[in-house]
């Protein structure tokens, strides 16, 4: 059963798991579960996602429950009104507030504009050597994208040296290697934690919030946050 974070006559917010595909793709022909298939059965109605999130990636997931109000709330995401927080935890010490303005390359080549900012919440020093270090250090961190370019939080965190722990395409192998064995955890530490727009319909401001998973959570108490 998916977890609804809200719900009106034409919108519904899951918080989605990590590992769970959105719809169906060919690029993930091992999946057998999805949450738009799951959410239909689960609401008895037809649900239609107005943003992507990745496979790996937990938290908030938006959904119309009629084609107009997908295309106004498709609109809203791609023109940045959308306003999107996300939770990561990241290896190292972060900055207190940092924001990242480096452009990102589409699979075609050309390059985009690319801007995200974040904030330290929490920092860690955990008495686990690795390389050349006695310790190890991680920070929590929120973060807000202002654009929506693929994998620009992972990308952009992994520019800055502070990958997110869990990321296999943009992380760092020995720290995921160090999650994997030690704590038998393989999540991406990737959070959509709030999401905040204009209502497509009634004349209200809406704020989603999502409480992280069991996992991240788990990461959170190894910190002692």
């Amino acid at each position: 059963m998916l977890e609804i974070l809200y719900r009106d006559e034409y919108l519904i917010a899951i918080n989605k798991p990590h590992g769970l595909l959105v719809h169906r793709s060919p690029i993930a022909a091992d999946a057998e579960e999805f949450a738009l298939q799951m959410l239909r059965d689960q609401v008895g109605l037809k649900v239609n996602p107005v943003h992507r999130l990745d496979r790996a990636t937990g938290g908030i997931l938006l959904f119309a429950l009629n084609k107009d109000v997908e295309i106004i709330m498709q609109q809203q995401f791609s023109d940045n009104r959308v306003a999107k927080k996300y939770t990561a935890i990241v290896r190292g010490y972060t900055l207190d507030i940092e924001e990242i303005d480096y452009p990102l390359r589409k699979e075609n080549g050309t390059l985009q504009e690319a801007y995200t900012k974040y904030t330290t919440l929490k920092r860690a020093e955990v008495a686990v050597p690795l390389g050349k270090h006695d310790t190890s250090r991680y920070s929590l961190i929120e973060v807000e994208p202002t654009t929506g370019r693929m994998h620009q939080i992972r990308k952009h965190l992994s520019h800055v040296n502070h990958p997110i722990i869990g990321d296999t395409t943009h992380g760092c192998n020995k720290q995921n290697k160090l999650f994997r064995e030690k704590w038998e955890m393989t999540t991406l530490l990737l959070h959509a934690s709030s999401l905040s727009f204009k209502h497509p319909v009634i004349d209200k401001h809406v704020t989603i919030k999502a409480p992280v998973n069991a996992g991240f959570s788990r990461v959170m108490n190894l910190m002692e946050w």
